[in-house]
């Protein structure tokens, strides 16, 4: 057996009891798990920073010093411990909030340390909030070291003696018994010169013990590339075998449906992109494959006319279409759309969501089966046993990333005998690099224009003391005869907080815009539907000038006449659901404002938030500087789809190094799909490997 595979309790100084923590702590279950669960920075031995240097703006640093003082302070749930810090340059404060027996066992008053942490400010003290400590030893002048590894750690990994001196230790050890033939190489010889890559047992050496910087980096470089190369080989890989096994329905012929509307009845030149992308999807629908394709379009770009225009070619070939939505809202909105655009045709369209009950349903579901209903627009309802098709062509879900990947499977199965065409839309422009990853196994088209004649809107910030301001400026605008959003945050761990802070909002706006003169509705997620409907077909037909709403209306809600957003206390929005929440605006010829409310106070972050939102309207900029604000983990819908338990790349920062890994993989698969030449044996045998070991290759189509 190779070393690496080989349990962890038998490597020396683990053993049974420490290797079922490390096992349920940090699921570490071989040696290679050990071995490949890389360090997430390093203690530079010789780089100090000063006390006396640092400000609020100052983030992580490393100081060295000593621990003068150890005090508990408060009660309950509100009990600290706090240090003092000297070195020679000034005085910092240390502060915990869990962890305090541990700490108060192991942290000694007097003794010299190294700190690490993120430099804060309460009440206009610096402090530094659960800093990591390592005591310096007595015999320790000048480092034998110049980089020391630091691994994520747990408190129980600390308390039971697994701390990151010890996993250092441990991992000295199993890299002094392991050769080149337990890490085989697994790139081609070539590869490494040309791109002056170290081998891999050389690399995973450095990346844990780096002798020096461009060791550090060379290591760096070499296993992202390697984990992000074999990530596109497996993604491109699916996505040729989906290519050549996958039949599908042949839509042969654009006919009367798509002609008379596209000739008589197209509300609006399409745009450029439109076109394009409508021509990309009828390629695919006449190819005998099975069409799995992503629309990306940022709000208001056109997505719901593409879909249409789609579904009407499936009526052409004698097809059924369906589109599913995730929310009642979103999915009424669209059946209103598709019913207005086709009111003067003959097509037969209806509204299945779980609020259709009775002998409405029985009709739907009836005439669903005997092919007289053609288009079927709807929620999960779609996905419930009693929804049989009699001929499923096109299946379309919107804001895709809100369903599981196993619901929207659930879709495919209602096609009969072939599973229908598939076109999945999100108006979350993705980053590229995160697309690429994501979505790598689909065909991706991009709507990236903005129908003619909307102005850009105007994104302002505003602070408490503007209020009275904002105010006198919704007031010009409902006397323009406009209406105006005020949104307020609904985040589940605080919901009774935040519906209180919503009623607060309606009754201040209540005194300032009071009736008969000014009419409001309200709009959150605890109304029953039929009350949500209510107030929002009031706010539709223009009976009331101001909506007072939680992020319910982050999608779906299209009132042109809207102007004005204000979000309130923007700082606890993430850019992607600020981003959306503005698009609800600006979809008439009219300015639209977005206005962002916030306290005085704000983090770095929050501050970076905020002034992206005001520089730019660009949704694929937006979530560029998202994924770099949050990291890929964060990033709305991404943790479903099982490829992202990336162990060193950072699709924010490895743009480049996942673009040349994705050249290489196609370059690799157009000459050699089956990696069966003798230069590509190393790839394949890697392939394999990852394929036995079960790694989650999961689709997310």
């Amino acid at each position: 057996m190779n070393v690496l595979d080989s349990p962890i309790e038998y490597l020396k100084g683990v053993g049974p009891a420490r290797g079922e923590l490390l096992k349920k702590e940090l699921q570490i279950f071989t040696q290679g798990d050990l071995l490949f669960h890389f360090p997430y920075r390093y203690i530079d031995r010789t780089q100090f920073h000063r006390i006396a240097d640092l400000n609020e703006q100052s983030g992580y640093v490393q100081l060295r010093g000593v621990l003068r003082s150890l005090d508990t302070v408060g009660e309950g749930r509100k009990k600290r411990m706090t240090g003092r810090f000297r070195d020679a340059s000034g005085m910092i404060e240390l502060v915990w909030f869990t962890g305090l027996p541990w700490l108060q066992k192991h942290l000694v008053v007097g003794k010299e340390y190294v700190v690490f942490g993120r430099v804060t400010a309460f009440r206009e003290q610096l402090n530094i909030p659960h800093p990591e400590m390592e005591a310096v030893q007595a015999d320790q002048v000048q480092p034998s070291v110049v980089f020391d590894p630091v691994y994520a750690s747990t408190e129980k990994l600390n308390t039971k003696g697994l701390d990151v001196k010890t996993r250092r230790r441990l991992i000295k050890n199993l890299l002094e018994k392991i050769t080149a033939a337990d890490l085989p190489e697994n790139l081609p010889a070539e590869w490494l010169g040309r791109f002056r890559f170290p081998c891999r047992l050389q690399a995973v050496q450095s990346i844990h013990f780096p002798r020096n910087q461009q060791d550090l980096d060379a290591a760096r470089n070499r296993l992202k590339f390697e984990e992000l190369f074999f990530l596109q080989l497996r993604i491109l890989q699916l996505k040729q075998h989906r290519h050549q096994a996958s039949q599908g329905y042949v839509f042969e012929r654009i006919g009367e449906y798509f002609n008379t509307f596209f000739h008589q009845y197209l509300p609006f030149e399409l745009t450029g992109a439109q076109k394009r992308v409508v021509k990309e999807i009828r390629r695919d629908l006449g190819s005998g494959k099975q069409m799995n394709r992503l629309l990306q379009g940022d709000v208001g770009s056109g997505k719901t006319m593409v879909a249409l225009l789609c579904m009407l070619m499936a009526l052409d070939n004698g097809y059924q279409a369906c589109m599913m939505a995730p929310t009642e809202i979103l999915a009424q909105q669209h059946f209103q759309s598709i019913v207005g655009y086709l009111k003067d045709m003959q097509v037969n369209v209806a509204l299945l969501t779980g609020t259709v009950k009775g002998k409405k349903r029985q009709v739907i579901l009836e005439q669903l089966r005997d092919g007289t209903l053609q288009i079927l627009v709807g929620t999960h309802a779609l996905l419930e046993d009693p929804v049989v098709f009699h001929r499923l062509g096109l299946a379309i879900t919107d804001e895709q990333h809100r369903f599981g990947v196993v619901q929207r499977a659930r879709l495919w199965t209602k096609g009969h005998p072939l599973p229908p065409h598939v076109l999945v839309m999100t108006a979350t422009p993705i980053p590229r690099t995160l697309a690429m990853t994501l979505y790598g196994d689909l065909d991706v088209s991009v709507i990236d224009e903005l129908p003619p004649g909307r102005k850009p809107i105007q994104t302002i910030h505003r602070t408490e003391s503007h209020r009275l301001r904002v105010f006198g400026f919704m007031k010009q605008e409902i006397a323009k005869g406009r209406q105006i959003y005020v949104v307020y945050p609904l985040i589940e761990e605080s919901e009774t907080l935040d519906l209180q802070n919503l009623q607060e909002g309606y009754e201040a706006l209540s005194r300032e815009f009071p009736p008969p003169q000014y009419h409001i509705s309200v709009v959150h997620g605890r109304m029953k539907p039929a009350d949500k409907e209510f107030e929002m077909q009031r706010f539709i037909k223009g009976q009331t000038q101001i909506m007072v709403a939680t992020t319910v209306i982050e999608v779906g809600v299209n009132v042109p006449n809207a102007s004005v957003m204000i979000i309130e206390n923007t700082e606890r929005f993430g850019l992607s659901q600020l981003h959306q929440l503005r698009g609800r605006v600006g979809r008439g010829a009219e300015q639209s404002y977005c206005i962002l409310m916030t306290d005085h106070k704000l983090s770095q972050e929050a501050r970076q938030r905020i002034q992206t939102m005001v520089q730019t309207n660009d949704g694929f900029a937006i979530a560029e500087a998202d994924l770099k604000l949050r990291g890929p983990g964060d990033i709305e819908g991404t943790r479903q789809s099982g490829l992202l338990n990336l162990r060193l790349a950072d699709l924010a920062r490895d743009g480049r190094i996942l673009q040349t890994a994705r050249e290489m993989a196609l370059r690799v698969l157009e000459q050699d799909p089956e990696l069966a030449l003798p230069q590509h044996e190393t790839l394949r045998k890697q392939v394999e490997y990852d394929r036995n070991a079960g790694k989650p290759w999961a689709r997310i189509s």
